[in-house]
């Protein structure tokens, strides 16, 4: 576990974490500066598709994630191709966030992507100056390094489980924690 909040970690929602926006999420953030933090929810699949989303791109069938409680009116993305896609930022650990859109949807119609390169979202999680930090000293959340084989796993609903299990030590019991402290 690392201890410092910058682009490219992993926030783990706590456990007992009681916000429906965030119950056990896992948060990959993107920005982190001193006006906030911007970062996406990758383990809460959204009910439809990106080719269901984006006109053009009909019948192409990658999954979408609920990246967030603000603008859901919005798609973003982040990917691990910047070899195919110009204009990405990159966070940390061969992610890039963002890029030219014109260049995805040409790849996403020759089947050039697959959804270990690609990972869309609808709206994004966001927090304001201080805010991050505050819910991390309030034990909201845990961080981890980022890791492109963890927020680019096919599996979504292991990943919050996965995430907490690799960091090892106390961690490793919080998976099986019940959603109500007051019921075990």
């Amino acid at each position: 576990m690392i201890e410092a909040l910058t682009t490219g970690v992993i926030l783990i929602s706590d456990p007992f974490l009681k916000d429906p926006n965030f119950l056990r999420t896992a948060v990959i953030i993107c920005e982190y500066n001193s006006e906030g933090s911007v970062g996406f929810v990758f383990n809460k699949q959204f009910e439809l598709g990106i080719g269901d989303l984006v006109e053009g791109l009909e019948g192409i069938n990658f999954s979408v994630y609920e990246g967030g409680p603000v603008q859901k009116n919005s798609i973003h993305f982040i990917h691990t191709r910047p070899d195919f896609i110009d204009e990405g930022t990159d966070i940390g650990n061969g992610i890039y966030w963002g890029g030219n859109f014109e260049q995805v949807r040409a790849l996403l119609k020759t089947d050039s992507l697959t959804e270990k390169d690609i990972r869309f979202f609808i709206g994004y999680s966001g927090w304001g100056t201080g805010q991050l930090e505050d819910e991390i000293v309030e034990k909201s959340w845990i961080i981890r390094e980022g890791s492109k084989e963890l927020v680019f796993c096919t599996k979504p609903t292991q990943i919050w489980k996965d995430a907490l299990k690799g960091l090892g030590g106390e961690y490793e019991l919080m998976p099986n924690y019940p959603l109500d402290p007051q019921l075990n």
